[in-house]
């Protein structure tokens, strides 16, 4: 017997590894005997680098780069086990979480730092680079990424405009020439799991710059400016971005990575389950597992669980679903392809004790689905 275990982290409580491993452990209580494939996964957002890298051997890496405010931060990207792909969650080094939210501006803060993990890989030899969106403090369309690569964006007096969404109408001429040459030979790809276009009442000013920190005439400025950034772009360039759905993603990042490095913009999941081969380790499975934190309506969406289920049952693999808890809609997951979900808290608890046991609960969880599955 084949029994794939293909989670995403229980946030706060495992990570994916982590979660995979206890759900081994109480599986094989009761079937020492079967085949375990553990491959620990992600869907692009919080968790892909530690997924990606544990799953393949790889290696965290720290870099200190130019923080959303454009003040040094510490951030981290991964590089997987084969030495040709590396892995970075933009937020690591232009994340919300990274500013205070007394100085949150979007006017002001830059994509700088994530260029910059951006053109280490690239000076390392990768051939491949994965980009996570989500998270971001910016709505600089990926201006400040480019900025780092090399790209420069010029004024009428001929100088590079500062840093921020707010500068970006001062644009009169876009230089590639300086673009590092080592970046035509990587393949981007950018999980993004939106698919807002870069300005509009969908566009990434008016959806996800109030929680950034812009008020209603900070939001329609940034709009304006990402309007004259796409124009500029496609002007100097040749190049739509505006339209591209996920476009919006990261304050307009996912166009700055379209325009300036070619990106495709792709399901997150289904970036991870690509580059770790998914679709064959799971060939000839009598079981495929998965769960991850909570598990609800949202989940059909793009999350973990529905991407595990979706190459199962191209297999004809039956799914089951842990999860930390189980929320309204979470019966859609059944329409997908998943048989049967269960939730791991053994009755009432705190959500500290409920995040603190969680290894524990979903071991027992997982040997008392074991059991009652030996039993067909």
């Amino acid at each position: 017997m084949k029994i794939v275990i293909a989670p995403d982290s229980f946030k706060e409580s495992m990570t994916s590894l982590e979660a995979a491993k206890s759900i081994e452990k109480g599986f094989k209580a009761v079937l020492p005997e079967a085949e375990y494939v553990n491959i620990p996964v992600a869907d692009g957002g919080e968790g892909t680098v530690q997924a990606l890298i544990d799953a393949t051997g790889g290696d965290i890496v720290q870099q200190t780069v130019t923080g959303p405010l454009g003040k040094p931060v510490k951030a981290a990207y991964g590089l997987l086990g084969n030495g040709k792909t590396a892995v970075i969650e933009m937020a690591e080094a232009s994340g919300l979480h990274l500013v205070p939210p007394e100085q949150r501006n979007p006017l002001l803060t830059t994509t700088r730092g994530t260029g910059e993990l951006i053109l280490t890989d690239a000076e390392k030899g990768v051939s491949n680079i994965i980009i996570g969106l989500g998270g971001s403090a910016t709505n600089d369309g990926g201006a400040g990424m480019a900025a780092a690569l090399g790209v420069k964006f010029l004024n009428r007096n001929g100088e590079e405009i500062e840093n921020g969404g707010g500068a970006l109408a001062e644009i009169a001429k876009i230089d590639v020439s300086g673009l590092n040459p080592q970046l035509k030979h990587i393949h981007f790809e950018a999980a993004c799991d939106v698919d807002n276009p870069l300005t509009g009442p969908r566009g990434a000013s008016a959806v996800f710059g109030p929680q950034k920190g812009a008020n209603s005439e900070m939001t329609a400025l940034l709009d304006q400016n990402l309007k004259y950034y796409a124009a500029a772009v496609k002007a100097e360039l040749g190049c739509e971005i505006d339209s591209i759905p996920g476009a919006g993603a990261a304050g307009g990042l996912g166009a700055g990575l379209c325009a300036f490095l070619k990106a495709e913009l792709k399901s997150g999941v289904d970036i991870v389950l690509d580059t770790l081969s998914f679709s064959e380790r799971i060939k000839g499975a009598d079981l495929v597992i998965t769960g991850e934190g909570k598990i609800d309506g949202q989940t059909v969406s793009g999350k973990t669980p529905a991407g595990v289920a979706k190459r199962a049952c191209s297999e004809n693999i039956p799914v089951i679903a842990f999860a930390g808890s189980l929320g309204e809609g979470c019966e859609l997951v059944y329409d997908i392809g998943i048989s049967a979900l269960f939730s791991i808290v053994p009755g009432i608890s705190s959500l500290e004790n409920a995040l603190a046991d969680g290894s524990s609960n979903l071991t027992r969880c997982a040997r008392n689905v074991a059991a009652v599955w030996s039993l067909a």
